[in-house]
């Protein structure tokens, strides 16, 4: 057996692909499976720092390291209506019909987003260069932000997009609709980042254990339930189905031609952008199932 140290995030959609894996449910494809879960952002960092093998991570992530990650065709979440939405408080007056160009009592709006190196983050910083104060926190700190008024917008990811009338808060925009209004392409999120060394017959082994684990869940959904329950930060069973079915799709399954695209348009402005480093290779799939 090989070691093979991986991360994923707590989010309802890894732990539902990954359920047969983190369960011993499905064949693991030769691999002794080390497990981490941690928030996207935290992967991200951990990933970059040269800490897993493969990890869950943002595609901004990606893009800043193509010489050594690459995304494995299996477990990406890649979809239309999927997208991080900016929030803000629900409030009368020009707060509350404003958006983060515009000043707050004064001073430049606080946008808060979650994480540097996260999808959400490169988003905002293509649609609204240079508006507002914007901070880095962790994903779940930013609508309990809002509400106690420590921030006065906040791109939201996760469960958020689900919860957020719930908690008091107001859709200012959804970020995943403008990218499809601006490129007519899915909006890719993220996915599972592995390190281009491992090799083509590894990539290859990790991305059909992957598939074998998503199509355990789908066989058993009430079993993947109660991993989902275990490590997420809303626990309503509604949100957590929710979750799955707006981010698990055939993409997640395998990469479609499409998504591939949209990876590529995604790094294309990224590159306009000045988020991947000039002259570094277009972000690779990896571990791309052969025909049969």
């Amino acid at each position: 057996m090989e070691r093979l140290h991986v991360g994923i995030s707590t989010c309802p959609n890894d732990t539902f692909c990954f359920h047969g894996l983190l369960t011993g449910a499905v064949d693991p494809q030769g691999f002794e499976f080390r497990f981490e879960l941690a928030d996207v952002e935290t992967l991200n960092q951990r990933l970059l720092a040269g800490e897993f093998d493969a990890a869950k991570g943002s595609f901004r992530a990606a893009l800043e390291a193509t010489e050594e990650l690459g995304v494995l065709s299996a477990g990406a979440a890649v979809g239309r209506g999927v997208g991080p939405v900016l929030l803000g408080p629900v409030l009368l007056g020009a707060r509350a019909e404003g958006g983060p160009a515009a000043a707050v009592e004064g001073r430049a709006a606080r946008i808060l987003t979650p994480g540097r190196h996260t999808t959400a983050s490169l988003l905002y910083a293509l649609f609204h260069a240079g508006e507002g104060e914007v901070r880095d926190v962790v994903f779940s700190e930013i609508i309990p932000a809002l509400q106690r008024g420590a921030a006065d917008f906040g791109v939201c990811i996760h469960e958020g997009r689900f919860t957020y009338e719930a908690a008091g808060l107001r859709l200012v925009e959804d970020l995943g609709e403008r990218w499809e209004q601006a490129t007519g392409a899915p909006l890719p999120l993220g996915g599972i980042l592995a390190r281009r060394s491992l090799g083509a017959e590894r990539h290859g082994r990790l991305a059909a254990a992957i598939r074998a684990s998503l199509d355990h869940a789908h066989a058993h959904p009430a079993e993947a339930l109660v991993s989902m329950r275990e490590h997420a930060q809303e626990h309503s069973d509604e949100v957590l189905r929710a979750h799955v079915d707006l981010y698990v799709n055939e993409d997640t399954r395998t990469l479609s031609p499409t998504a591939v695209r949209a990876l590529a348009t995604l790094d294309e402005r990224a590159r306009a952008a000045g988020i991947t480093p000039p002259g570094a290779p277009p972000l690779e799939v990896l571990g791309v199932p052969g025909p049969g």
